[in-house]
C-alpha cells in the first residue's frame, strides 16, 4: 500500500480503513514513510478530521507499537487520570496517593512541561535522588509498595506517537482532536489500565481556552478511550486562574506536600482533587457513588494514609525516606525572592493566567527548546486567587529567582497580568461540566 496513496485519499476527505492506518503506523515505526509524508497525512487529518473509528483504529495501532505493560499480578483495580495541562496544576502529586489510599493502583505515566504549562515529571524531578525514569522492574516494585508511581514515559511505550507528536510539533498540525486523542490514549492503554479518567482543562491558561473546544477534546478522548475497550469519563475544569497557589516545580511540591500533611490546602485545588479522586474511584469500582467516593477520599486525606503514600512512594523511587517531614531540606530553593505588589487596590477581577506559566519559563522553570535543562527551583508562590480583596503594595504573588533581574521581570510579568477591578467578581466553579461519553 502506497503511502501516497493513503495521504491522498485522506486528503481528499475520504474515510480510511484500519488497514491503511495500521500501514500508516507501521510506517511511522519503521521509518519507512518520510518525514515529508508523515507531515502530509497529519495536514490532511488537520484539515478534513477523522471518525470515530479510524480514531480508535489510530489509537490502537500506536498502542501496538511498542510494549504494552500488563498489571494483572495487582489484587486491585488498576486506574489514572490524564491532564490537558495548566498552571499551578499539581493534582496529580496528590490524587495518586489519595486514590492508592483507596485500595486502587495508580501506575501513572506524566510528562514533562510543555509551552506554558508546567509538567508533573520536572515537579517530580525536584525531588533529590527520585528517578522519574525508573527500570520496569523498579516502577513494578514502587507501584505495589506505594499502590501509586509517577513516572515518565518509556521508550518501549507507544513509540509511533512519539516520532507523530515530533512532526506534529513543527508543521502546526498539534491541534487536531484526532491526533491529541490518540496521543493521549495510545500511551495509556499501553500503561494497562483499567479505566481512565480526563481532566480537560478550559481557560485562559488552557491549551484549549474555549470550553467549547475542550468539551469537544473530552467527548472525542472518552469516546475513543470507550471504543478502544477502556472504561473513561471526563472532567472540564477551569484554568481561567492558577489551581494552587504556586506555579513551578519545587514550590509545587512544598505545595503538595503542605496539602498532604494537611497544613494548607487551596480550596480550588482541593475541590478539582476530589473531584477527581471520587471520579477514579467510582470508575474502578472502589466506590458505588460520587459521594461516597469523595468521602472515602476525603477520609484517605485527612487520616494522613494518602501522605504516608506519597513518602512510600518517593522512597520507592530513589528520593529520601524522610522527605514529608523534611521537605525543605531537600528542595532547591533559589536565592532571590520578591514580592510583586498590587498597583492599586480593589478586588482581583482577572488574571492571565498563560502570562504567569510564561514567566514562570522566562525564570527557567520550563524549556524554550525540548533540550533546556529546567531550573526546579524558581517559580512563583502566594499567588492571589480571583476575588481576593487587595490594597496598594499587597503581594499578588512572590517571585522565586535566580537573580535580581530575573525576579524583577518576573514581578513586572505578574503585575501585568492581574487586572484589579472595584466590585468582588461572581465566584467560578472549578468543576465545570462531567462528559461520559
Amino acid at each position: 500500500m502506497l503511502p501516497q496513496e493513503i495521504i491522498r485519499r485522506k486528503r481528499d476527505g475520504k474515510t480510511l480503513a484500519q488497514e491503511e492506518i495500521a500501514e500508516f503506523v507501521a510506517g511511522l515505526t519503521s521509518g519507512a514513510w518520510s518525514e515529508g509524508q508523515v507531515a502530509a497525512l497529519a495536514m490532511a487529518v488537520l484539515l478534513n478530521g477523522m471518525d470515530r473509528e479510524e480514531t480508535v483504529a489510530l489509537t490502537l495501532a500506536m498502542r501496538d507499537s511498542g510494549e504494552v505493560l500488563d498489571w494483572s499480578f495487582l489484587p486491585g483495580p488498576v486506574t489514572d487520570k490524564h491532564s490537558t495541562g495548566g498552571v499551578g496544576d499539581n493534582v496529580s502529586l496528590m490524587l495518586a496517593p489519595i486514590v492508592a489510599a483507596c485500595g486502587a493502583y495508580v501506575p501513572m505515566i506524566s510528562g514533562r512541561g510543555l509551552g506554558h504549562t508546567g509538567g508533573t515529571l520536572d515537579k517530580m524531578d525536584s525531588i533529590p535522588g527520585y528517578r522519574s525514569q525508573p527500570t520496569q522492574q523498579d516502577f513494578e516494585r514502587a507501584v505495589r509498595a506505594a499502590g501509586c508511581a509517577i513516572i515518565g514515559q518509556t521508550g518501549e511505550l507507544a513509540p509511533a506517537d512519539r516520532r507523530l507528536y515530533a512532526v506534529r510539533d513543527v508543521t502546526a498540525t498539534v491541534e487536531s482532536i484526532p491526533l491529541i486523542t490518540a496521543s493521549i490514549l495510545s500511551k495509556k492503554l499501553a500503561a494497562g489500565l483499567q479505566s481512565l479518567v480526563l481532566d480537560v482543562k478550559s481557560g485562559n491558561g488552557a491549551f484549549m481556552a474555549r470550553k467549547e473546544d475542550a468539551v469537544a477534546l473530552a467527548k472525542s478522548l472518552v469516546q475513543v478511550a470507550q471504543g478502544a475497550g477502556l472504561a473513561a469519563s471526563a472532567l472540564i475544569t477551569d484554568m481561567n486562574q492558577p489551581l494552587a497557589s504556586a506555579a513551578g516545580n519545587a514550590v509545587e511540591v512544598r505545595n503538595a506536600v503542605d496539602f498532604l500533611a494537611g497544613e494548607a490546602q487551596d480550596p480550588r485545588l482541593e475541590e478539582v482533587t476530589l473531584a477527581l479522586a471520587a471520579e477514579m474511584l467510582v470508575a474502578a469500582g472502589i466506590a458505588l457513588t460520587a459521594d461516597e467516593a469523595q468521602s472515602r477520599a476525603r477520609q484517605a486525606l485527612d487520616s494522613g494514609s494518602a501522605a504516608e503514600r506519597f513518602g512510600t512512594m518517593v522512597e520507592a523511587l530513589g528520593g529520601p525516606a524522610d522527605f514529608l517531614e523534611k521537605a525543605d531540606k531537600y528542595l532547591p530553593r533559589a536565592p532571590e525572592r520578591l514580592a510583586a505588589g498590587a498597583e492599586c487596590g480593589g478586588f482581583v477581577g482577572r488574571i492571565d493566567t498563560r502570562a504567569l506559566g510564561v514567566a514562570v519559563v522566562e525564570l527557567g522553570g520550563g524549556r524554550r527548546k525540548p533540550e533546556d535543562a529546567v531550573d526546579h527551583a524558581v517559580g512563583l508562590t502566594g499567588i492571589v486567587p480571583i476575588g481576593t480583596e487587595i490594597r496598594r503594595g499587597d503581594p499578588l504573588a512572590i517571585v522565586h529567582a535566580r537573580n535580581p533581574i530575573d525576579a524583577q521581570r518576573a514581578a513586572e510579568a505578574v503585575r501585568d497580568a492581574y487586572e484589579v477591578i472595584d466590585e468582588r467578581p461572581p465566584a467560578n466553579a472549578p468543576v465545570l461540566e462531567r462528559i461520559t461519553g
